[in-house]
This record gives C-alpha cells, structure tokens and sequence, in this order.
C-alpha cells in the first residue's frame, strides 16, 4: 500500500512543481515543428475527462488491433483471449459491456451481447480517437457506466491525391496488407482503404496447465507445447465520400465491410485428442453511416442515418469413432440495427451555447443453434433525448449541465443527468480544477435477457451515480509542450449484471446488489524537439479498486468485499518516441497487477493471474524522394521473453517480430 501511495504522491508532487512555471496559451515554431498548446478551457467541455490518442500512436499501430492499442497506451483494461481471439474492454473498473464504442456517430456495441469485441477492429481505419471517462460519456449516449470511446474518419479537403500501401510480415506466418487511395478538391473527395491481415498463429510455450509427474521423484515438469487450431484471416474496405456543397453545408457517406475468420484455440488444461474441441468463429460485419452538417455564424445543425449487420457462425467439432467430426455445437447469429439521429447546437453568445438532440434506434436479432434446437428472435426500439447548457464565467469557470431521457420498448429509462465544471484556478493560467457528479443507467442485452439457455428476463436495468475531481494542467516553453491531468473517481452501481454457473448446469445472468468502483488515473505527456532531435513521452497510470458488495447471504461472505475477476488493482504504461535524421525509434512499456480468477479473490488457489510487464521496441528509418515518401520499421514484441496471461489458461507469445515496409504519396 505504502509503495501505491508514493507512486500517486510523485505524479501529484510532479504536476504541482510543472505548475510553478506557469502558463498561458501560445505557439512556438522552431525550425520547422510546432509546438501547439491546445485550447483546454472550452465550456463545451466543462467537468468532462477526455483521453485524445495521438495521431503518431494510430500511425505506428496502422497494423495491429484496437485492442492492443488501447492496453498500450490508455488506462482501459483489455481482456484478451489470446492473439487473434476475442479481446473487450474494462474501462475504470467496469464491466465490457459497459464501454460504449462510437464509429463516426452510430454505436457498435452488439445489440445481442452489448460489447464490442476489440480485436476485430484494425487501427488502420481509424482518423481521430477519443476517451471519454466515466459520466462524461452520457454526452455520446447511455449505458456508458465505465466510458466511452469515439472512433472517427476525416478528410482533408487540400489533399489532391494520395497513394499508401504497407505490406507487413513477421513471426507465426503472419502477414498484413494495407492499401490507401483517395483522390479529390476542395468539393468532393473519395478514399478507399483495404486491409488484409492473416497468421498462423502458431507459437510455442511452456504448457503450465498440465504436467507430468516423475513417479520416482515426484517432480512435476510442464511439458513444451503448440499454439495450434489458432490461425486467423481478416480482410475489410472501408470507403469515404465527402461532398461540400457549399462553405456552410457538407455531406458525407462511409462504408466498413469487414470479413474475419478464425479457429479458437484449445485451453491449455485440454488433454484430449488432437481431432477433437475444434472451435471456429465467423464474423462479417457490414456498417453504413451518411450525414449531412449545415454550418452557420453561430449554429450547427446535422442529421445522420446508419446501418450495421453482423453475422456471426461459431460452431465447435468433436471427433467420433465411427461417425467422424460431429457437430457439438452450430450456433448462428443476425443482428441488424438502425440510427436515425439529429442535432442542433446554438452559440448565443461567446458565453453560454445550447444543444439538443433526438436519437432513434432499432434493432433485430435472430440467433439459434442448429444441434440443441435453441435460440431467440427478439427486437428492441430505443428513442434518446438529449439536452445540454453550457456557460463560461469570465474565463474562470465553467458550467456544463447534460440531461438523457431515454425510453426503450414501453418503458422510460430514468432520467440521466450530469453537471460538470472547470475552475481555472489562477487568473491566465492552464491549471484547471475539474470535476463532475452524474447517474448513468445500464439496460441488459438481448443476450442478458434472451439467450437459450441461461437468458434471464426478470433482469434489473444497471443503476449508477458517480462522480470524479482532479486537476488539469498544461504548459509550453520554447517549444516543448507539458500535459498532465490527476484524477480521483468514484461509481457506485446497483443491480450490476453477471453470469454465473447455475444448478441447472448452464451459466446465467443474475444482478449483484452493489458494486463500487473507485481509483486513481493520471497521465502525463511531454514533447518537442531539441536542435534535430525530436522527442514524445506518454505515461498512463491507474489505481482501480473495484468491489462486490452483494448480499453475502446469497453470493456468499468470501466475494464480498472483493476486488471482481480479471480486473486489475493497477495498471501503467509508458510510450518513448524519439526522431532523428529520418531515423526513429519508439519503446513501450506496458504494466498489469495480479488478476483474480475468482471472486474470493484467494491467493492459494491456482486461479491467479501474477502481474506481467510488457515491452516493445520500433526501430525505423523514413526516406523522402521528392513528394514519395518510404519508410520501414522493425517490431519487436514482448522484447525481454515475458511469460504472461490475460485469461485463464490461455497462453501468450513470446518474444516475435514484425517487419514492415511503408509506401506513402
């Protein structure tokens, strides 16, 4: 404890002595770089917690999965499956279905399990990303009890013509293509990006989930094993149309079609026959989004419509004498949703702004396996008011009142409100005192309620009140830019949804009566550039207690009060970049504290996850020839060997490498 105490003291000493150098909003610009402090103190975003990931991360990530991009670099907990598998989020605490994910304005949360799966998102198709923490995320929409996350495409209407093609490859047979190809003016522009990323996947590791016992001695040794039935292929397009008719008035129209297939490795503790337990999963997702924003001197108007469709095929084969590979299980899904949305912002002066708007959903889900005959067909209708008042005190304080009405099938959500402030606290200076204080409200999943077997529909809706404070501050000096911001949170949720194992013999949902999330985070982000030497450093940190406390009477004495399953008391990364001539090189530190497996959270047991520490390294060059631009990098993944687990009997590679060559005009 003391050791975590000294760690949140010396963040806090170090901001408060940043602070003593004082601050005000400038830019500098020395020999060709910029070095911009952004405007921080906006009353559109008063008592909101926002993580904004740096344009130089989701260009070195290009080839990797969202999932691994936000375990690296933000505070968000990313539960993985393995590489390749199945990986969600734990944003503050919470739970993965209580991470709202935005796609250029509509939710992709699966209506049917209401998370998202992150692996299965590339980084390549990402422009501009942002985190909003805890009650801040009821300016996105509902349901955000841990935060959101924001995924957008932009165009760049000074862009003529651009060619990018990346082609990857590297450890385990793994390959990855990425092409890139827009064209356009300052009317209309068009890009077309298209991805293909496969591996075999088929690393080696120490097999601690079975032994061998010497019957002389007595030793146990874990024998040498394979990563096999793991390989994966994923390919997708994603296509853009912006049309600006006029200096007030754009439209825009994108297209993601995504088409994934993998086989789902064995737990390690399996010790059957090779032509048995083999898992395979299909995903094909289809989205659509069109917008049309109409700009005036002081108002903004948009109207947006969309469209998603997700099948998913998972079925899982076993070996029988006589009969050959039999279906165990055949399980297919279709979801199809539908967003209509409208929003209306008004300046009526430099001091106060309104905002409203109307969201209206639809979803229809139809799932069923083939071989036990089970299954659901279920619709949802969601309709969401919103309505925010912003107002800025002499450029000292600011007020940010948010109210969410909700109302799904028949029945009315209750009302979601949040209120927020900035209080800058000296007079010209970037040191802001933020805080806010919000209920936000969780309804089940169609899953929650429906699944067969194990659907409850006697589930209570998850409640919440949270509320966080912390101080925000950001400094520049010849051309070095210091960030920082500290943040103390707490969530209180009632009726919190889990899944348990039943005495019928299948898992389902029930509500624990309460749940406390509480914590710290803080981050810290400083660069600039020294005569040619060019420099970033980022740093995340997180202290997240997050305790059951059900009904001991019914969950039972030993979970309460406990810290809940796969969530980590602690966590911290650390990014290094650095340029020089052309060359560059980045190194990533990545921390995860011990995970419990069970809910009494029991250190004897096997069912502990010890913590890891991960670390990455790129090295580059980049070239340029006229307006070409090359350039090629070497990856280097777990640099120093690390054993580790993200869940559960299911192992992780070790050290690998991935090399890319990057062809840019």
């Amino acid at each position: 404890m003391a050791k975590r105490i000294g760690i949140v003291a010396f963040f806090t000493l170090f901001t408060l002595i940043s602070f003593s150098q004082g601050i005000q909003d400038s830019t500098f610009q020395i020999k060709e770089v910029e070095i911009v402090a952004e405007r921080n103190f906006r009353k559109e975003k008063g008592g909101m917690k926002e993580t904004w990931v740096d344009t130089l991360v989701l260009l070195q990530k290009a080839n990797l999965s969202l999932s691994e991009l936000l375990s690296e670099n933000t505070p968000v907990f990313i539960k993985s499956h393995g590489r390749g598998a199945l990986a969600t989020a734990s944003f503050r605490g919470t739970a993965a279905s209580h991470v709202q994910v935005k796609w250029n304005g509509i939710n992709i949360n699966s209506p049917m399990t209401g998370m998202v799966d992150f692996s299965l998102i590339p980084v390549y198709v990402i422009d501009d990303m942002n985190l909003k923490h805890g009650g801040a995320s009821i300016a996105d929409n509902s349901g955000g009890l841990g935060g959101s996350i924001e995924i957008n495409n932009k165009v760049d209407w000074d862009k003529k013509y651009s060619v990018k093609y990346m082609q990857g490859f590297g450890s385990y047979a793994s390959f990855d293509e990425l092409l890139s190809v827009g064209f356009g003016n300052k009317r209309i522009q068009f890009k077309t990006r298209l991805y293909h990323n496969y591996s075999k996947n088929d690393y080696t590791f120490i097999n601690r989930g079975v032994g061998n016992i010497n019957p002389e001695t007595g030793v146990v040794t874990n024998p040498l094993d394979t990563n096999d039935n793991a390989n994966y292929t994923k390919y997708g397009i994603l296509q853009e149309l912006y049309f600006r008719a006029g200096e007030k008035e754009v439209f825009s129209a994108k297209y993601w079609g995504q088409w994934a297939d993998r086989t789902i490795p064995r737990a390690t503790s399996y010790e059957g026959p090779d032509n048995s337990n083999l898992n395979n999963q299909i995903d094909n997702d289809h989205k659509v989004v069109a917008d049309w924003k109409h700009y005036s001197s002081n108002s903004n108007f948009s109207v947006r419509t969309g469209y998603s469709q997700k099948q998913l095929d998972y079925t899982l084969k076993n070996y029988v004498l006589g009969s050959g590979q039999v279906l165990a299980i055949d399980s297919k899904s279709f979801a199809k949703s539908l967003y209509n949305s409208a929003n209306y912002t008004l300046n009526i002066n430099k001091t106060l702004s309104i905002e409203s708007s109307l969201d209206v959903n639809y979803h229809d889900v139809d799932t069923h396996e083939a071989v036990k005959r089970t299954g659901y067909k279920k619709q949802r209708f969601e309709v969401s008011v919103f309505f925010a008042v912003r107002k800025s005190y002499n450029d000292r304080l600011n007020l940010n009142l948010m109210v969410r009405q909700e109302r799904i099938d028949n029945s009315f959500a209750p009302i979601i409100p949040f209120l927020g402030f900035d209080f800058r606290i000296i007079k010209g200076k970037d040191l802001l005192l933020k805080g806010n204080i919000a209920r936000n409200y969780h309804h089940p999943s169609l899953n929650d309620l429906y699944w067969q077997p194990g659907g409850n529909p006697d589930l209570l809706p998850e409640e919440g009140i949270s509320g966080e404070l912390g101080l925000e501050y950001q400094k520049t000096y010849q051309g070095h830019l210091l960030k920082s911001e500290l943040t103390a949170y707490r969530s209180d949720i009632n009726d919190w949804i889990i899944w348990i194992p039943s005495y019928k013999g299948f898992w389902e949902p029930r509500n624990i009566k309460r749940v406390l999330t509480q914590g710290i985070e803080f981050k810290v982000s400083l660069d600039g550039r020294i005569n040619r030497l060019k420099y970033k450093l980022a740093g995340n940190f997180a202290f997240t207690p997050s305790l059951n406390y059900g009904d001991p009477s019914v969950w039972g004495d030993l979970s309460y009060g406990k810290q809940l399953v796969y969530v980590p008391l602690q966590s911290n990364n650390i990014m290094v970049s650095l340029s020089y001539l052309g060359f560059f090189a980045t190194y990533q530190f990545n921390h995860y504290g011990e995970r419990f497996t069970t809910s009494s959270n029991d250190f004897t047991r096997r069912d502990w996850l010890y913590p890891y520490f991960m670390n990455d390294l790129i090295l580059g060059k980049d070239f340029h020839i006229s307006n070409i631009h090359l350039s090629a990098e070497f990856k280097i993944y777990n640099l120093f060997n690390e054993t580790y687990h993200s869940i559960l009997y299911r192992p992780m590679p070790g050290r690998n490498y991935m090399f890319l060559l990057m062809f840019n005009i």
